[in-house]
């Protein structure tokens, strides 16, 4: 069995281990024998590709043996790379209860204690399946998922959004009507300090627009391509539960219109459907959605990802988070300008 130090009162912090160094390998093998119920041995730790809010390794581990056959299998530990958006232990409680729900997730083995020096991390099960979107919008091998992915997304927003708030709300999250999410991220655009009119115009445009109505029901946050693992027949897994707040349905579907998720594809809903293909597989599977105020809520999450984009740049222009990676994003300013404008002129993107 491994162990590690716990920090003793009156002693700095330890530092946080490296999932891929001997110790950090130790600490993960424990505490996936625990979650499992049998021996592991990590075989490999992997460093996978990630975005701005994580850092991802795959496990690669034999497990059972001690007199007993023992099985290969993969495992997924993820680090938040930042303070932003839930901690690991939150997320993973609302993975399980959309999961319950039916939202296709991967399964939450672990959530690390702090003396494990493992920091805000999560370990979950592997699931099958391609995270990159421009390969699986692209590559003919998911022609049949592409088909298929307009009636999946409806069907596990509909799912997520069916719960009522009470399946919540013993979880710390925060939330609000339209016009109250509007303000929260003009107060931020202020902070920022910085002008932008495109910006400017598009705030202007969403307050009078906005809806006041109180949330009904927990939304994702970030439901969009690149952010779920997709398989030849279609979803296999929803990913990144940073965001999840309470609001409307009309965010999530409005969010994963959003131009830049569309990854040079000509199609409105990620890439892959359009805008009635996507709200008719919504209704079918039993979701109630204002389709009237749709447009409103795609042009607040070409905002709202401008607004993203802003922040990314002056996290790094600030020196709060150095990292070219946010500066790169940060340049991506000027495309959603761009975008609004042509959106409020046209009525549409």
């Amino acid at each position: 069995m491994a162990t590690w130090p716990a920090t003793s009162e009156g002693h700095a912090p330890l530092s946080t281990l490296d999932p891929a160094g001997e110790e950090g390998r130790a600490v993960l093998a424990h505490i996936l024998a625990e979650a499992l119920g049998a021996p592991v041995v990590l075989r490999e730790v992997v460093a996978l590709s990630g975005g701005a809010s994580s850092a991802t390794w795959r496990l690669d581990a034999e497990v059972g043996g001690s007199g007993g056959a023992s099985e290969a299998r993969c495992f997924i530990f993820q680090r938040s790379a930042n303070a932003l958006g839930l901690s690991r232990r939150v997320q993973a409680e609302v993975m399980r209860r959309a999961g319950a729900l039916g939202v296709p997730v991967p399964p939450v083995l672990a959530v690390p204690d702090p003396e494990a020096r493992l920091g805000d991390s999560v370990v979950t099960g592997f699931v099958e399946g391609e995270a990159l979107a421009p390969k699986w919008l692209r590559d003919p091998a998911y022609a049949a998922a592409r088909s298929a992915l307009a009636a999946d997304c409806g069907a596990a927003l509909a799912k997520l959004h069916a719960a009522p708030l009470a399946h919540w709300a013993d979880l710390p999250l925060g939330g609000g009507s339209g016009a109250e999410l509007l303000e929260t991220m003009f107060a931020t655009y202020r902070r920022i300090g910085l002008d932008v009119p495109a910006f400017d115009l598009a705030f202007a445009w969403l307050r009078a627009r906005m809806p006041t109505d109180p949330p009904r029901c927990l939304v994702h946050g970030d439901f969009r391509a690149g952010n779920f693992l997709v398989n030849p027949s279609g979803l296999a897994a929803v990913l990144d539960w940073e965001l999840p707040h309470l609001s409307v349905p009309e965010e999530d579907l409005g969010w994963l219109c959003v131009q830049a998720w569309r990854f040079g594809q000509p199609l409105p809903v990620g890439g892959f459907a359009g805008r009635e293909a996507l709200v008719e597989s919504y209704r079918a599977a039993g979701g109630k959605v204002d389709s009237g105020s749709l447009w409103t809520w795609e042009v607040f999450g070409n905002l709202k990802w401008g607004m993203s984009c802003l922040q990314l740049a002056d996290d790094h222009v600030s020196g709060r988070v150095p990292s070219v990676e946010r500066a790169a994003i940060g340049r991506r300013v000027s495309e959603v300008a761009a975008d609004l404008v042509h959106a409020i002129a046209r009525g549409t993107l």
